[in-house]
């Protein structure tokens, strides 16, 4: 499938010139993040060095968007009904996005997350660095930034996009999906519906409980400022880096986890608990609702559930650095747990944890369903 295949309403942004370097002598504290990322060449550098998707025909390509937009809308209903949860009439539609506009979008997003932990960065600072080094530092971090979303825009195959500052949408990544689909063998207009069940679950879970975006946002915002280095600090996590590399590596926590304290590693554990919610009941939702409307979901959910345990080379050694291996015990654990619940209290019962942040399972409790039960519903 080639990238073309997208939703009009979301065209990538168009390549740009590289800008010149401002002729200020340099750059202030308090400075746009811009300065310090240049996100406009992050996109182009996605853009440029993403793989291409499946080869489709233009008819092929018109279809498939088609499909998953019907896809999309089918999953609606039967999402709500299962979830017991329902999207305001007014939250915006999915968007099929290829992976060039997955890219785009998460670069926006990325920017207005990181726009605090560069206003640490600049005020920690005890000099103002020159306009061309800046600009330099900016199309180095931007062309970083471009190749890691390039390579994780060919896994996703839908994302809730939180969309810090913007309008949050939802996803669904349909070179991805093509891709998937025939690897697996499935039949495509179940693998479509089935993906569709878990992506609208996101959904609901974000516009029905309407307190979960911003909670998620500024928790998440908040970790990364205070995990962020000050420049006197850098040198520090490279020792760091180069002495426990292995260990990184091994346990497939990701980066993130090399560089955390004890008590930033406590703050990580319990925001990893409510994605592991999220992803497990996603889970739960699209293989409860499976087998009504999509007659094939257990061959699908068998070797889906392998294809996520076999990446091999430098395929696995990626996923393990950037803590995908991670995510994937996420679904697993959050998966036991909406189980857990909802047999023992059933779906209303279950749905007590959608009533505040405080009700959100902890990081203990996400391991030990009967813990929540306790503390919620004594």
């Amino acid at each position: 499938m080639t990238d073309s295949a997208q939703d009009s309403r979301h065209d990538p942004a168009p390549d740009r010139r590289v800008s010149q370097p401002s002729r200020e002598p340099g750059v202030r504290p308090g400075a746009s993040s811009a300065a310090y990322v240049d996100y406009e060449f992050a996109k182009w550098t996605g853009r440029t060095v993403v793989k291409p998707g499946p080869q489709v025909t233009s008819d092929e390509a018109d279809a498939i968007v088609a499909d998953l937009r019907a896809a999309a809308a089918e999953a609606q209903e039967p999402v709500a009904a299962t979830s017991r949860l329902r999207a305001p009439e007014d939250a915006p539609a999915p968007l099929i996005v290829d992976r060039a506009g997955w890219i785009s979008a998460n670069v926006d997003s990325f920017k207005a997350m990181i726009d605090p932990v560069v206003d640490k960065l600049v005020a920690s600072r005890k000099g103002a660095e020159s306009a061309t080094a800046q600009a330099i530092g900016g199309k180095v971090t931007g062309a970083e930034m471009g190749g890691l979303l390039a390579y994780l825009s060919s896994k996703i195959l839908g994302q809730y996009d939180l969309a810090p500052g913007g309008t949050p949408r939802l996803l669904l990544v349909a070179p991805n999906i093509v891709e998937v689909e025939r690897k697996l063998g499935v039949t495509p207009r179940d693998f479509r519906r089935w993906v569709a069940m878990h992506e609208e679950t996101h959904r609901v879970q974000f516009t029905a409980v309407p307190w979960l975006r911003d909670h998620l946002i500024a928790r998440s915002q908040a970790l990364a400022v205070d995990l962020a280095p000050t420049p006197e600090e850098v040198g520090k996590r490279l020792d760091q880096l180069a002495r426990k590399l292995p260990e990184v590596i091994s346990s497939g926590e990701g980066l993130g986890q090399l560089f955390a304290t004890p008590e930033q590693k406590a703050q990580i554990a319990e925001l990893t608990a409510v994605m592991s919610l999220l992803e497990g009941h996603a889970d739960v939702v699209m293989d409860d609702v499976g087998p009504s409307v999509i007659p094939t979901v257990d061959e699908i959910r068998r070797k889906f559930n392998a294809r996520r345990s076999g990446a091999v080379g430098i395929d696995r050694l990626l996923r393990k650095l950037l803590g995908i291996e991670a995510k994937m015990r996420q679904y697993r654990d959050g998966a036991v747990f909406v189980r857990a619940v909802t047999d023992e209290l059933g779906r209303e019962g279950f749905n007590a944890v959608w009533s505040s942040p405080d009700t959100l399972p902890k990081a203990t409790e996400i391991l030990d369903p009967g813990a929540w039960v306790r503390r919620v519903h004594g």
